[in-house]
């Protein structure tokens, strides 16, 4: 009899060592899901739900307390309770509290009782924005400051009361998908959106082959030149966007004076506040900061190429653009897809560059500043998170599109 082999890799020993492997990528594998699933969920979650701003603070009922004393010795213990919010109702509101040591109550609301030194008051239902005012009269007896200090030293007042939390509650709606699909200017942030992630990549790609085809040559000052190119991606953000502002003021910037005096132009032009010019400059602005990084990826290809083949092109007296046609794009279409890929989701993503040069006025308004907008603008955090999946299906879909037809000569 011959006993079987196990297939190559489902032995006791590979058996083992996988089980060790995926005990070792457990806890990675935990931070990852909790570092991007359960924010992931929670934007799902808040998208369905018609939450405000307001409402992430869930309502409950909030207490102040003080001790208003007079010449006399009769003296106020005030409670002042509110609901925090605005519309939620909280049911079964109970206030409890322990009188201090030298304060004797003389009369009690109706709603409150005394026993011994605990307050309990039964304050029933808090309309959204309802305010109460307790105030006990009391009779105090030794130092009044001495009584003021231990009251505000001593364990403050709780009041617990019932009430709904939209967040936590099953209550679903569409109707934050239903208002964002019908506003008016959606389909005009969907086309900034397009036209800012579309041509920002396409630009930031061509700008750094061009300039990686520049520098793939040994020359002096090469590395002062490749300083100088890395400048846009290093600089901080805020820095060389309120520069570009204040170029292209048009009141008091340099280049809308030199093109005046040039007489290129009759009056100052607008640059980030006229349509459709301040989507064009935002545009300009995301190639100018970004294509760096694509110059870096390319040089670095470049540079790995075999110099084998240019010399035998050179000697089938190839042209320069032949031979940059025919050797060296194909080489380099796989870091391009690469770069394309990533450049689309991070320039789709972007929203600190168009905020910082027109805060998304003049056309430039994009998916991710409308998030912004509709989350703290307009306080309407459900309306915001809609559009935050409307950016995620739209990055799915992208994605799927771009592996699904990618050629597999590009090596992903």
């Amino acid at each position: 009899m011959t006993t079987a082999t196990p297939p190559k890799g489902q032995g006791p020993l590979a058996r083992r060592e996988a089980r060790l492997a995926w005990g070792l990528m457990l806890p990675t594998l935990l931070s990852v899901t909790l570092v991007v699933l359960l924010p992931l969920l929670a934007i799902f979650w808040i998208s369905a739900k018609p939450v405000e701003l307001a409402d992430l603070r869930p309502p409950a009922p909030v207490v102040r307390e003080d001790l208003r004393d007079s010449d006399e010795p009769v003296a106020t213990l005030r409670y002042r309770i509110r609901n925090s919010s605005q519309r939620e109702v909280i049911e079964n509101v109970v206030l409890t509290d322990t009188i201090p040591e030298g304060v004797a109550i003389e009369t009690l609301p109706e709603t409150c009782a005394l026993d011994g030194v605990a307050l309990r008051c039964a304050l029933g239902t808090l309309e959204g924005g309802d305010r109460v005012t307790l105030e006990i009269p009391a009779v105090l007896s030794g130092d009044v400051d001495r009584l003021e200090t231990q009251i505000e030293d001593a364990t403050p007042a709780v009041v617990t009361g019932d009430a709904d939390n939209i967040l936590t509650s099953l209550e679903f709606t569409w109707e934050n998908f239903r208002e964002v699909f019908d506003a008016r200017e959606f389909w005009a942030v969907i086309w900034a959106t397009l036209f800012y992630t579309v041509v920002g990549t396409f630009g930031a790609l061509i700008v750094g082959l061009f300039a990686a085809l520049l520098l793939n040559k040994s020359f002096r000052g090469q590395g002062v030149l490749r300083g100088l190119y890395l400048f846009p991606y290093v600089a901080p953000v805020i820095a060389v966007a309120f520069t570009w502002v204040i170029l292209l003021d048009p009141f008091s910037g340099s280049v809308n004076a030199l093109l005046v005096q040039m007489g290129v132009t009759e009056s100052s032009i607008n640059f980030f506040g006229e349509r459709p010019l301040a989507l064009i400059m935002v545009t300009v602005f995301e190639i100018w900061r970004y294509f760096p990084l694509s110059f870096l990826f390319i040089l670095a290809r470049m540079q790995s190429i075999d110099h084998d083949m240019y010399e035998a092109a050179d000697i089938d007296g190839a042209s320069p653009f032949q031979k940059f046609r025919y050797l060296s794009l194909p080489m380099l279409m796989g870091i391009l897809s690469v770069l394309f890929l990533l450049r689309f989701i991070w320039t789709f993503n972007k929203f600190d560059d168009i905020f910082l040069l027109t805060g998304g006025n003049a056309g430039t308004r994009t998916l991710t500043v409308n998030v912004y907008e509709q989350a703290f603008a307009l306080s309407n955090i459900g309306a915001g998170a809609a559009v935050a999946v409307v950016i995620l299906l739209c990055l799915l879909v992208f994605s799927w599109f771009f592996f699904r037809f990618m050629s597999k000569e590009e090596g992903l």
